[in-house]
């Protein structure tokens, strides 16, 4: 980072990548805030945090930390359940294991997640912001759950219809999406301006000089935002309910920490991410946010590649984009009070959208659809029971999946005339116990059998065990005797 300012070319470029980062990160920090149900300033506390301080440390060159919009359902949930004044707590305690996990060197390990796993918690995410987030583009109250939310678009749509004030804001919203998937295809100097800013300004600029009755983001002030945890909200922190709140933020937060830095390291040609050492800093920068009493931090892809995009050299332009969010806070803290509430979150529906994979769903279907099934069960167990549940069963399902797709085991039978041989090769496991038995069942029962296991690279207690009582039954009925032919040595059947 440091080298950066001995080259003018590089300081340049690195000073122009981080006012682009700037841009995009300032519309993102406060949306993800609001959705979260917390002070608009915490969001940008977590990335002026992420900035500077987790951008000095090693980990990623190109990755930028910051408020993610896949953590502002779970911190939702959180502040809603257990209170604005554990939010700290809980991220701090996140961030104390992300450091144990870093220190163990786990950090290698989030990357043996199933990648549909991740699509699927993504997507329920994503599903879950856009639901939730389109009543917010209308100024109406959102439901509770991601299946009331859903249920309640009918009744949704009949009262943005019927109430001007409603059907106003939620134009604002859709304009502000309409920039946003529009301004791709706007010539380059145009894009100069990151869109996320542009949507939001243009919405602002719209509300200001119609005079429309919509909601703006309510501004305390960044030292009023701040609540430190005090020694009386650590008392609480040995309830079950706390601690799976703790344990689902640190597993989610790294897994998307790790996940966007493999994505990043193949945007860049630089030096590839050290995985336990990003997850420490991940650790020490949500150990910070966790102190100040602001949301947790993740790596975020978009502001990420924005940076490389831009053409970042060094360190230097993450930690510099920190440092323009918080000259911005401490210079214009009354700017943020004329941002539209419809505008922030249409950009956050738009961003839900982002996370859903629907360019890799066809494929899916055609050549990997257990893949697929996957997927959708992780998103549909967060939508309908809430994100650790459905990570956990989207986890397990996939384990499930993996073990049945490796367990196979063949049976071929020899008639020998005199006898029969059957060889079994593959791997056999108690999942194919039912077809296996099936086979050996119905084997002639008056000739001997030889049951030939040399050829099988795995037969687990289930099934072995199964096999032995298999054969101990044939020879009780007075039939021709079975011979069990292990891999070193050759078993009768007694």
């Amino acid at each position: 980072m440091f080298s950066a300012l001995k080259q003018p070319d590089v300081l340049r470029q690195d000073v122009l990548a981080s006012l682009v980062v700037f841009l995009v990160a300032l519309p993102l920090c406060v949306g993800v805030a609001v959705a979260s149900g917390v002070p608009a300033e915490l969001g940008l506390i977590t990335g002026i945090v992420g900035g500077i301080v987790v951008g000095c440390m090693p980990g990623s060159t190109f990755q930028v930390s910051g408020p993610a919009a896949g953590l502002t359902v779970l911190v939702f949930e959180a502040v809603r359940e257990f209170g604005l004044g554990m939010l700290g707590v809980i991220v701090l305690a996140t961030g104390l294991l992300q450091l144990a996990l870093g220190f163990l060197r786990f950090g290698r390990w989030f990357r043996a997640i199933s990648v549909s796993v991740v699509q699927g918690m993504l997507a329920g995410i994503g599903l879950v912001l856009i639901f939730g987030q389109m009543y917010t583009m209308a100024g109406l109250k959102a439901p509770r759950t991601g299946l009331e939310k859903i249920a309640g678009i009918p009744g949704f749509i009949g009262d943005v219809l019927s109430d001007r004030d409603a059907l106003a804001a939620f134009a604002v919203g859709l304009g502000t999406i309409a920039v946003l998937v529009l301004w791709k295809k706007l010539p380059a100097v145009a894009q100069l301006l990151p869109a996320p800013l542009a949507a939001v300004g243009l919405a602002t600029l719209v509300t200001v000089m119609t005079g429309l009755d919509v909601a703006t983001v309510q501004v305390k002030g960044l030292g009023d935002a701040i609540q430190v945890p005090g020694t009386g909200d650590f008392s609480s922190i040995g309830s079950g309910a706390l601690l799976l709140a703790i344990v689902t933020f640190t597993l989610i937060a790294s897994a998307e920490t790790l996940f966007s830095a493999a994505a990043v390291d193949r945007l860049h040609s630089g030096p590839p991410t050290h995985y336990d050492k990003e997850l420490l800093a991940q650790g020490v920068g949500n150990i910070l946010c966790g102190v100040l009493g602001s949301l947790p931090m993740t790596a975020v892809i978009v502001r990420s590649s924005a940076n490389i995009h831009a053409g970042a050299r060094t360190k230097l332009s993450r930690v510099l984009h920190g440092v323009w969010l918080l000259v911005f806070v401490a210079a214009l803290p009354a700017a943020i009070g004329v941002l539209p509430m419809a505008a922030l979150a249409g950009v956050l529906v738009h961003a839900g959208c982002k996370l859903i994979p629907v360019k890799e769903i066809p494929g899916l279907w055609r050549e990997h659809r257990g893949e697929l099934a996957v997927l959708a069960v992780t998103a549909v167990g967060i939508i309908s029971a809430g994100m650790f549940e459905g990570v956990l069963l989207g986890i397990l399902l996939a384990v499930v999946k993996s073990a049945w797709e490796t367990s196979k085991a063949h049976v071929e039978v020899h008639d020998a005339g005199d006898r029969v041989r059957v060889c079994l090769t593959g791997n056999a496991t108690f999942l194919r116990l039912p077809r296996l038995l099936e086979s050996l069942e119905a084997l002639p029962k008056d000739r001997p059998i030889e049951l030939d296991l040399s050829g099988a690279r795995h037969v687990d207690h289930a099934c072995r065990t199964a096999l032995e009582n298999w054969a101990d039954r044939h020879n009780d009925a007075g039939t021709e005797p079975v011979r069990l032919r292990h891999a070193a040595s050759t078993v009768a059947g007694a």
